[in-house]
């Protein structure tokens, strides 16, 4: 039964995966392709979580937080640039 449900939500996070890529290729706006790759980064971070559970084992700890860490410093500089319009402030 626990496996079953595991797979129902394997299931439903690849379906959010496929929706949220469909999202970056063709989104109205810079903003709204940032938040999806941001929410496809909790995805996979949630989808190799998952993952490790089925499989007993916490082999993939480490790509979960390279992953987390990745998308966060990605998610800032993404954000920093479109405010600012540079991403390493020079006081020259």
């Amino acid at each position: 039964m626990f496996d079953t449900i595991m797979i129902i939500a394997l299931s439903a996070l690849s379906v959010a995966l496929v929706l949220l890529f469909i999202r970056v290729m063709i989104g109205p706006s810079t903003q709204d392709r940032i938040l999806a790759l941001d929410a496809i980064g909790v995805l996979l971070v949630g989808f190799i979580g998952i993952l490790m559970i089925l499989q007993d084992t916490s082999v993939f700890s480490d790509i979960v937080l390279v992953l987390t860490i990745l998308g966060f410093v990605g998610t800032l500089t993404l954000s920093k640039f479109l405010e600012r319009g540079v991403v390493i402030d020079r006081d020259d």
